[in-house]
């Protein structure tokens, strides 16, 4: 990270249109550092492609080594949505509905249909939730 208000992660671009440039990074996990990384099945690395909108006065070419920065406050915001509001959406349905008096197998069930039902409209708004995460290119 370069500093305390930007998530930073070194890539390489790989292809630049007049719209998006795209960029390879490598996504480690948390343990992919860690000295038994060999032995371990659940340490490694993933490679992911972000687009960000082209920059008509950037010089950069295919196959520089860049920087994909966004704001801290985006990343916060993407773990209450894809975590903490699913969560208390969970829970919240799972205990209505038991004071309600349901059963807890329809409890249960109706608390995953709850969360189901929010990534649906995550996954329904991912338009809108895209113009919202802008990356930048940092060299």
């Amino acid at each position: 990270m370069s500093s305390n208000s930007e998530i930073s992660h070194r890539g390489r671009i790989i292809s630049i249109t007049p719209e998006v440039t795209t960029v390879q990074i490598v996504s480690e996990t948390a343990c992919a550092a860690c000295h038994a990384k060999g032995m371990c099945s659940l340490g490694g690395s993933k490679l992911k492609e972000i687009e960000l909108p082209t920059r008509g006065w950037d010089n950069y070419r295919v196959g520089d080594e860049v920087s994909v920065v966004l704001r801290a406050s985006m990343g916060h915001k993407a773990v209450w949505l894809c975590y903490v509001v699913p969560l208390l959406v969970m829970v919240a349905v799972l205990l209505a509905t038991l004071a309600a008096g349901g059963a807890e197998l329809l409890a249960g069930l109706l608390a995953i249909a709850a969360v189901g039902l929010w990534y649906l409209v995550l996954w329904l708004l991912r338009g809108r939730l895209r113009k919202d995460y802008i990356f930048n290119i940092k060299a």
